[in-house]
């Protein structure tokens, strides 16, 4: 079929295959011109490997320092008359380069919340691995059934404590318009601390911990963003905020768990970039525009791809990584220079309808955002035949 973008509010309801196996490509190509990362993991487990930041994590693993990867993820597969998700492709894609490199991958595509997967995957990894030296944490999800009450949480994007009106991009409509939110009730909070808190990256550990699946000197780490000013009253004073805190509770007792092996955990704070998580909050397209214009033009630009190739070889793998007075390792730094958000401040009191597209680069967004589904990737043939269908080998 031929498949052209079709977007939906803060979704495309397509997925181009040829595009994301080329975006991911690049991704490779990228990390591979850095070569090896001196002292890099070997066996590697990412939690929410097909997109966003776990992929790029799972492609800096192997193809950076040629770790064996183990991914977990929960996609839809393509069939003859419907596209599958992003994250399928991707991760077939990454599945035949990696294996054309003799790189070892095998994925799990399920439920990362459950037992059941837990136990799938210690299995896989005393079965082929014996061991892994690092556990990327990367899960998005909007809801969580929980592994042992049974009940489902929902998580929400509102603010705490009192309503908010902020201006955003209607991006549909290509128009600058004021978002109201109300504020979250104390159980609206509660639930989504229960789904991207860090209470399932603490039951990720401890059970890999309990089957005898860590190496020593094993490393784990869970991708968090704080951002500035413009995005906290949605974002870190929010009810994603409250879930990401809760990320920094829960890592002191992994932290303590890894440290009988020699090993560690950290909270990596990563930069602003477009995803299909960040899409669905209300100001951040207008944000990550304003922010790209910026960056780009400081030449300190960085997607995915470069902040988990910076955050491995300075942080997580250097001799003097990125701390901050909490511990988190910092790969957001260039985001933060006072100068980049001074700029992005008054371009944000400057904005309006008028002058969208010269005050920020929201042609940039639009662009990144498509990426994500396979769309607008350089070299591909967008008006070529494809086939939706696209198995990955050693799917578990």
């Amino acid at each position: 079929m031929i498949i052209k973008p079709r977007v939906r509010g803060f979704m495309c309801v397509t997925t181009h295959p040829v595009g994301c196996e080329a975006n991911v490509k690049q991704q490779i190509d990228y990390v591979k011109s850095f070569g090896a990362i001196p002292n890099g993991p070997k066996n590697v487990l990412i939690l929410g490997a097909s997109t966003g930041y776990g992929l790029a994590s799972r492609i800096v693993s192997a193809f950076g320092s040629g770790a064996k990867t183990l991914g977990v993820f929960f996609e839809r597969e393509g069939s003859a008359d419907k596209p599958g998700t992003p994250g399928w492709y991707n991760s077939a894609a990454f599945h035949k380069f990696a294996e054309a490199e003799g790189l070892y991958a095998k994925s799990i595509n399920g439920d990362a919340f459950s037992d059941e997967i837990k136990q799938k995957t210690i299995d896989a990894i005393k079965q082929d691995l014996g061991k892994v030296d690092l556990v990327i944490y990367s899960l998005a999800a909007p809801r969580r059934t929980h592994p042992k009450t049974g009940v489902t949480h929902n998580s929400t994007l509102k603010p705490i404590g009192k309503d908010l009106v902020q201006n955003g991009i209607d991006t549909d409509k290509e128009i600058i318009k004021e978002f109201t939110l109300p504020a979250a009730t104390e159980e609206e909070i509660a639930n989504t601390v229960a789904v991207m808190g860090g209470e399932d990256w603490q039951m990720w550990i401890d059970a890999l911990a309990d089957a005898g699946v860590l190496a020593d000197g094993a490393k784990t780490t869970a991708y968090t963003y704080l951002g500035e000013k413009i995005t906290w009253d949605i974002y870190w004073d929010g009810t994603i905020g409250a879930a990401k805190k809760d990320l920094d509770k829960r890592v002191i007792d992994i932290r303590g768990k890894l440290a009988v092996l020699g090993g560690d955990a950290r909270v990596s704070v990563l930069k602003a970039v477009v995803t299909q998580a960040s899409a669905a909050i209300p100001v951040m397209p207008l944000y990550l525009a304003l922010l790209f214009k910026t960056m780009k033009e400081a030449g300190t630009h960085e997607g995915c791809i470069e902040q988990v190739n910076g955050l491995f070889r300075d942080s997580l793998y250097g001799a003097n990584p990125h701390l901050d007075d909490s511990g988190r390792f910092r790969a957001d730094l260039k985001e933060l220079q006072p100068q980049i958000q001074d700029t992005v401040n008054a371009l944000w009191s400057q904005i309006n309808n008028d002058n969208i597209n010269e005050l920020s680069d929201f042609a940039g967004y639009k662009h990144e955002f498509l990426k994500l589904f396979g769309f607008e990737v350089a070299g591909v043939d967008y008006d070529a035949d494809v086939n939706p269908e696209a198995p990955i080998a050693n799917l578990l």
